[in-house]
């Protein structure tokens, strides 16, 4: 028996998120069925994060227990050829059995993408959420942001329907810039709650367009007032970019596997 884990990147757009459900297509369950053409096994997968419905991922992390004679590094070209050129594996290795893609996580980055042009852009269209009418303040945006660096209890930032005992989570870093005609909210966490980046890139929007002052969305999610928490962004524009070891466990990878080096570098 070994452990295997997969660096795995997909276009979310037609999927009902990772997770397997009834009744719907899922990541977790393409990739499983792939695993059984290939080992004539069961295979159970465990992700470094859940993605939601239409939610995107270009780092995925993801590990699962096989008795097989295919070596670990080889899953990446045998599971590309029974995927759909949605889902790709970028790369595979053999990790020791203590190692688990979501419990030996540091911390996860997620990137959300807006698109603030006056006018929509086809080739990104999917991946971002055009946000047009007013020309967003990115300054505002993460002056605001700012305090919500650390432990805290976001129980605003969580949408209803949440299995989690506890609303508190550590963010690492939060970082909000503009290249171009992109405004890109990069967040960086020990933990996510139930649509919470979501949630806190459609509450920043209305910062940006000076909708809401800094102090009144500061003032949302340092009071829990989770009712007047209503503009969630799409899911289109959201990525969960990569996870983080205490080891470098993928060695081929590097940033522009990661993400796209035109939503990295920006557009004219």
């Amino acid at each position: 028996m070994k452990r295997v884990a997969l660096l795995v990147q997909y276009d979310g757009s037609n999927y009902s998120g990772w997770q397997r459900q009834k009744n719907a297509s899922t990541v977790q369950e393409i990739l499983e069925k792939a695993l059984y053409k290939i080992t004539h096994q069961v295979v159970k997968t465990f992700a470094a994060g859940r993605t939601d419905a239409g939610v995107h991922a270009s780092g995925q992390v993801v590990h699962f227990d096989i008795d097989c004679l295919i070596p670990g590094n080889r899953y990446s070209y045998v599971l590309n050829s029974f995927l759909p050129l949605t889902i790709r594996i970028l790369e595979s290795v053999e990790v020791r059995d203590s190692w688990h893609a979501c419990y030996s996580a540091i911390y996860r980055h997620y990137r959300y993408v807006i698109n603030n042009s006056k006018f929509p852009n086809v080739f990104i269209n999917n991946w971002s959420w055009h946000r047009y009418q007013k020309v967003l303040d990115e300054g505002l945006m993460s002056n605001a942001s700012k305090r919500m660096e650390g432990e805290h209890d976001f129980f605003a930032f969580q949408k209803t329907g949440s299995n989690r005992k506890t609303s508190i989570t550590k963010i690492k870093n939060i970082d909000i810039k503009r290249i171009h005609d992109l405004v890109l909210v990069d967040i960086k966490a020990t933990g996510f709650l139930y649509g919470m980046v979501r949630l806190i890139v459609g509450q920043l929007v209305l910062v940006g367009e000076k909708k809401i002052s800094p102090e009144i969305f500061t003032d949302r999610w340092t009071n829990k007032r989770k009712k007047d928490v209503k503009e969630s962004a799409p899911a289109k524009g959201l990525c969960f970019v990569n996870s983080v070891y205490s080891e470098n466990v993928f060695k081929k990878i590097n940033k522009n596997d990661f993400f796209p080096v035109f939503l990295i570098e920006g557009f004219s």
